[in-house]
């Protein structure tokens, strides 16, 4: 490991940049940067064979073993050393391994059409639903992920910490309009709601689909409902609908589950 870098104030432009990427999403989008904060997250962004741009973390935590481990893994990234005092001020996280990173977050092409299995998230707003939606994606196998506008940021802290790592193995587009979206599918679209009686269990989901989850309140779109097949999940129960990283679960797994 390199010689820390040791910084006291909060003044410091290093860790100024750190504070803006935690709280504004217009400057992660500028700038292609992200805040990994925990060390399980930051684990599972090196067992992908990412390397941050540079690690902050206190003089306390430096002596931790696990922290020991994980920098070793990254023998040339700096590693910024603050006092706890400053860290409480910028961690997003409750008391644990005081460590975070600085990293690129990862990019692709656009393809021009879609003929693989994807999850489009149109206007998911929770940070928890979203990262839970992420997960599920990359435990089922769907590689690929579409978010319009309105949907909550992938590479939040809070969205990155639900995901635990989900992103890292994921091919994810952002800030997309509906209708960028639906000419590009080659692949027939399905989309939850409450307002049909086409049950998910009645379907065929042996090849490639498009998976549509709306929002929390309103659902999917009127766009996105005349270009997709409605699905409900039957609910004996008589509950007027599911969370939707509930819901989105459930139909995923219907569609591993009749692919195994």
């Amino acid at each position: 490991m390199k010689a820390p870098l040791h910084i006291s104030s909060a003044d410091n432009s290093r860790l100024k940049q750190l504070r803006g990427l935690i709280e504004q999403a217009n400057l992660r989008r500028k700038t292609g940067l992200m805040v990994l904060e925990g060390i399980h997250l930051l684990d599972a962004y090196q067992q992908t064979n990412q390397v941050p741009q540079y690690v902050c973390t206190t003089d306390t935590t430096l002596a931790h073993p696990e922290v020991i481990t994980l920098l070793n893994g990254w023998p040339d990234v700096l590693v910024v050393v603050v006092p706890d005092a400053l860290y409480k001020d910028m961690r997003t996280l409750g008391p644990g391994v005081d460590i975070m990173a600085v990293a690129e977050q990862p990019s692709c092409a656009l393809p021009e059409q879609w003929h693989e299995d994807v999850l489009i998230l149109e206007s998911v707003q929770d940070s928890g639903n979203v990262g839970t939606l992420l997960r599920t994606a990359a435990a089922a196998g769907i590689k690929h992920v579409l978010c319009t506008t309105g949907t909550a940021s992938v590479w939040s802290p809070r969205v990155l910490r639900a995901g635990m790592g989900a992103q890292f193995g994921l091919s994810i587009h952002e800030q997309l309009s509906i209708d960028d979206i639906l000419p590009k599918l080659s692949v027939p679209l399905y989309a939850t709601s409450s307002h049909v009686s086409t049950s998910l269990y009645g379907l065929d989901l042996s090849k490639p689909i498009a998976w549509l989850m709306g929002n929390e309140g309103q659902g999917a779109s009127q766009t996105a409902l005349a270009h997709a097949q409605g699905v409900t999940i039957p609910q004996p129960g008589g509950q007027e609908s599911l969370n939707v990283a509930i819901a989105g679960a459930i139909c995923i797994f219907e569609m591993v589950r009749q692919r195994l």
